[in-house]
C-alpha cells in the first residue's frame, strides 16, 4: 500500500481546495475523499480546468453559426465548415506560468499542446501562430532571457514538427515584466468524415494510452496555472513538462492513421492533468465510466505512486477507446510508427472514473462531478470598477509638449519594441515548411493555401492589452475588430474566432471587472461581424507582487479566401498608384504607441468605435480586393498614420517610396500619429479609383485620396515629413528606441 499523509487543513488548502468545495467533495462521494481522490479533484476543479470563475461570461458569446461543425468547447478545438468536405480545427491556448519559470519547456510544451489538440480531432495541423508579451527587454534582464528562451522553445518545438509559423505578435510593456504571455496558436485541416471526438462508449471497449511513457514531470500544473507567481515560484520547476517534438511528430502520423478507422471511438489528448483529465471528461462526455489500471501504465521512472501517475502531465500521451476486438489493430498502427500503446482499462456503464492500482481502489468519484458543466463548481465573482480608470480617462492634449521634428518621432517610434520589426524573432522559425504558406510573419495576417483547391485562410493574433487597460469593453471590441481587418486586409472573409483570456486575479473584483467588461465586449462584437467563439482558454492569475499584466483577450481570428489569387498584402508596388484611406481618418492621442513612446503617458479616451460603419469599411475592402483593383491594403493601428505608410514603405522593393498630402483639422501629432478605428490605407491603379467608388452604393464610407506612391525613396507628409527610405529602414530594424528630447 503507498503511504500519503493524513487529510488535514492544510493539505486542503495546498491543493487550492476552498472549505465549501470540501464539503462538497464529501457530499458528493459521501465520505471523506482518499489522498488521491483529493488530488483528482484538486485539479479537475483547478481554475485552468473548470474556468469555475470565468464560465459565467463565457456562456454569453455567440457560440453557434451555420459553419460550425461542432459546439464551442465541446471538443478538443473549435471546427468550422469551409466546403469541398473540408472543416478547420483551430485553437488558442496559454502556457504563462510554465513559460515564466522554465521559458524554454514551458513554451516548447505549450506548442506541443496546442497541436496535440488539433491532430486529436483528426485534423492535419497546416499552420500556427503565437502571442507572446514580455516586460522590458534590457540587457541581462529577467525578461530578455525569458523571451529569448521561449522564442527558442517555440522554434525548436515548431521546426522539428515541421508545422509553418505563419506569423503573431510580440508585445513589450511594463506590466508583463517576470510574467510573460505565452499563447500559441494551431489551425489543421480534417475532412469532415474522418473528424475524431474525445469520447469514451460503449461498456466494456478497452481504453489505451499511447505516446511517451509518464513521468513525474508537470505534476500539478494545472493547479500550478491557477495560482499567482511568487518568490517560490522557482521551486515548482517540476511543475513544467518537459517536451520531445520527435516522439510527437510520430504520434501525429499515427493519430491521422487512426483517425480513418471505422472501430475509432474516442481520442483525448493528455494535458492538463494528464491522465485524470482525459479518463474523466471523455467518460462523462460519453455518459458512462471508465476503470483504469495504474500498475499498466508505462512508466519511465520508479516508484512512481498512485497519486502522481494521475496527475502527471507528461507530454506526447493521449488516451484512445476503441471497439473491443480491434486491439491488434491499434497495436500494430503504434508499432509501425514506434510508439507505446498499452491497454490500461475498459468502459464501464456506471458513470464512474475508478482507478485501481492492481487489486487496490484509489479512488473512484462520478466522472460528471469532475467536469465543467457538471460538478465542478461555478462562482458569480464579485466586481467593481477598477479606481485607477478615473485617473487615466482624462487626456488633455494641451498638457503635452508640442514635438517639433516629426522626423525623429517617427523613428523612435519605427524602432520600438511594439513596432519595430520582429524579423530577429521569426526568422528562428519555419515558415514555409510544407510548401503552402503565401504569406509568412510580418504582414496584416498569414496566408496558406489549401493543398488541392483554390482555396486559402487567413490567420491574425491580435491584442492592444494598453487599450483594453484603459477601456475594458472598448479594448474587448478593438480586439477582434482589428483580428478582423487584418483578415480583410489579407483578402480574406472573417469566419470566427478563438480567443485565449489573460488576467490577473479573479478574487480581485476590480480585476474581474476588467474580465466581464472586456469578455463583454468581445462577444458584441462577435455578434456584429457574425464571427462566433469557437473555443479558447482562459488564463488567471498573471501577476507578480508588483501588479496584474494588463488584461489581455488575445483573439485568434480565421478568415477564408475564396480563390487565393485574392491574397492581398501591405507593401506598396506600383509607383503611380493613388495611396487612399477607406474609412474616417479621425486618429486620437489616447491610448496610443505615440503617447506612450514619446510622452511616456498610458492614457485615454480611446478613439470612439461605430460597429455598423466597421463592417461597411471591411466589406467595401474585401469587395475591392475580390475584383483585383486594390494593390496593397493595411488597417490603421499601433503609430497611426505616419507608421502604417512608413510599414508598407520598407516593405516595398528598394525604389519605392510614398507622397502623402492631406487636408485635415487634426493636430499635426494626431493626423500623423493618432490611432482610430475602422481605416483602411490601401493603393489602386488610377483608372480604378471610378470602380472603388461605386462599390461604395450608399456613398457611407468616406473614401479620400491622400497621396501617391513614388519611386523616389523617399516617405513625404505634407510639410511634416520628408525623410529617406534608408532612415526608415534603419530605425525599423533596429531593436532599441532612441530618446527623443522635447525642446
Amino acid at each position: 500500500m503507498n503511504k500519503y499523509p493524513p487529510i488535514t487543513k492544510e493539505i486542503i488548502s495546498e491543493h487550492g481546495i476552498s472549505e465549501d468545495e470540501y464539503s462538497k467533495i464529501k457530499k458528493i462521494l459521501n465520505r471523506e475523499p482518499t489522498f488521491v481522490e483529493l488530488g483528482i479533484f484538486s485539479v479537475m476543479w483547478s481554475e485552468h480546468c473548470s474556468y469555475k470563475s470565468s464560465i459565467k461570461w463565457l456562456k454569453k458569446y455567440p457560440r453557434s453559426g451555420d459553419r460550425m461543425l461542432v459546439d464551442a468547447g465541446e471538443e478538443n478545438a473549435g471546427l468550422i465548415d469551409i466546403g469541398d468536405n473540408l472543416g478547420v480545427a483551430f485553437k488558442i491556448e496559454s502556457h504563462n506560468h510554465p513559460s515564466a519559470v522554465e521559458p524554454y519547456e514551458g513554451a516548447a510544451t505549450g506548442v506541443g499542446g496546442i497541436m496535440r489538440d488539433i491532430f486529436t480531432m483528426g485534423a492535419r495541423p497546416i499552420a500556427s501562430m503565437n502571442s507572446l508579451r514580455f516586460g522590458p527587454l534590457d540587457d541581462n534582464s529577467r525578461n530578455r532571457f525569458l523571451l529569448e528562451h521561449v522564442v527558442e522553445g517555440i522554434a525548436d518545438y515548431g521546426n522539428c514538427l515541421g508545422i509553418p509559423v505563419l506569423g503573431g505578435e510580440v508585445v513589450v510593456e511594463s506590466a508583463y515584466s517576470g510574467n510573460p504571455l505565452v499563447n500559441a496558436f494551431s489551425l489543421g485541416i480534417v475532412k469532415k468524415g474522418n473528424v475524431v471526438s474525445a469520447i469514451a462508449k460503449g461498456e466494456n471497449n478497452p481504453v489505451f494510452i499511447v505516446g511517451a511513457t509518464t513521468g513525474r514531470d508537470g505534476i500539478h500544473g494545472a493547479t500550478f496555472a491557477s495560482e499567482e507567481l511568487t518568490a517560490e515560484t522557482e521551486s515548482k520547476r517540476s511543475n513544467v513538462q518537459v517536451g520531445d517534438p520527435f516522439t510527437e511528430k510520430l504520434l501525429l502520423e499515427a493519430t491521422l492513421e487512426l483517425s480513418k478507422k471505422k472501430w475509432l471511438i474516442g481520442v483525448q489528448d493528455m494535458g492538463a492533468a494528464g491522465i485524470t483529465c482525459s479518463c474523466s471528461e471523455m467518460s462523462a462526455k460519453g455518459e458512462s465510466g471508465i476503470c483504469i489500471d495504474l500498475s499498466k501504465v508505462p512508466l519511465r521512472e520508479q516508484g512512481m505512486n498512485p497519486y502522481e501517475i494521475m496527475l502527471s502531465e507528461s507530454q506526447e500521451r493521449m488516451l484512445v477507446v476503441i471497439n473491443k476486438g480491434f486491439e491488434k489493430e491499434l497495436t500494430a498502427i503504434f508499432d509501425k510508427w514506434d510508439l507505446d500503446c498499452t491497454e490500461v482499462g475498459y468502459v464501464t456503464s456506471d458513470g464512474n472514473l475508478t482507478v485501481m492500482n492492481n487489486e487496490d481502489m484509489v479512488a473512484q468519484i462520478p466522472s460528471k462531478e469532475l467536469v465543467l458543466g457538471g460538478g465542478a463548481p461555478q462562482y458569480d465573482m464579485p466586481y467593481e470598477e477598477p479606481k485607477y480608470l478615473k485617473e487615466i480617462s482624462d487626456l488633455s492634449l494641451d498638457d503635452l509638449k508640442p514635438v517639433d521634428d516629426f522626423e525623429n518621432a517617427l523613428q523612435i517610434l519605427l524602432s520600438s519594441p511594439n513596432i519595430a520589426s520582429k524579423k530577429w524573432i521569426y526568422e528562428q522559425y519555419d515558415s514555409t515548411v510544407r510548401t503552402n504558406t503565401v504569406q509568412g510573419p510580418g504582414g496584416s495576417a498569414g496566408v496558406i493555401r489549401i493543398k488541392g483547391s483554390n482555396k486559402g485562410l487567413a490567420v491574425s493574433t491580435d491584442c492592444n492589452g494598453r487599450y483594453v487597460y484603459i477601456d475594458p469593453y472598448k479594448g474587448g471590441q478593438i480586439a477582434v475588430l482589428e483580428s478582423a481587418r487584418n483578415v480583410v486586409c489579407a483578402g480574406a472573409k472573417p469566419l470566427a474566432i478563438t480567443n485565449c483570456l489573460n488576467y490577473g486575479n479573479p478574487n480581485d473584483p476590480e480585476i474581474y471587472w476588467q474580465f466581464k467588461e472586456s469578455v463583454t465586449g468581445v462577444g458584441d462584437a462577435c455578434r456584429k461581424l457574425n464571427t462566433p467563439v469557437t473555443g479558447g482558454n482562459v488564463s488567471f492569475y498573471n501577476e507578480t507582487k508588483d501588479g496584474a499584466v494588463f488584461p489581455t483577450p488575445v483573439i485568434g481570428m480565421v478568415g477564408e479566401l475564396e480563390n487565393i489569387s485574392h491574397q492581398t498584402s501591405i507593401d506598396y508596388k506600383n509607383p503611380g498608384d493613388f495611396i487612399v484611406c477607406l474609412g474616417s481618418l479621425n486618429g486620437k492621442i489616447g491610448g496610443s504607441e505615440y503617447l506612450k513612446t514619446i510622452h511616456g503617458k498610458i492614457e485615454g479616451p480611446l478613439a470612439n468605435i461605430d460597429m455598423d460603419y466597421e463592417l461597411s469599411v471591411q466589406s467595401l475592402c474585401l469587395k475591392a480586393i475580390q475584383l483585383g483593383i486594390l494593390n496593397s491594403a493595411h488597417d490603421l493601428s499601433d503609430g497611426g498614420l505616419a507608421v502604417n505608410v512608413a510599414e508598407s514603405v520598407i516593405k516595398a522593393n528598394k525604389s519605392i517610396g510614398a507622397k502623402i498630402s492631406i487636408e485635415s483639422k487634426l493636430r499635426n501629432d494626431e493626423l500623423l500619429f493618432g490611432e482610430c478605428q475602422s481605416v483602411i490605407i490601401a493603393t489602386i491603379n488610377p483608372k480604378n479609383i471610378t470602380l472603388l467608388t461605386s462599390l461604395n452604393k450608399h456613398g457611407d464610407i468616406h473614401i479620400q485620396t491622400i497621396g501617391k506612391v513614388t519611386d523616389n525613396s523617399r516617405l513625404s507628409v505634407n510639410d511634416l515629413i520628408d525623410i529617406d527610405k534608408s532612415k526608415l529602414e534603419l530605425s525599423y530594424f533596429d531593436y532599441y528606441p532612441r530618446t527623443l528630447e522635447i525642446k
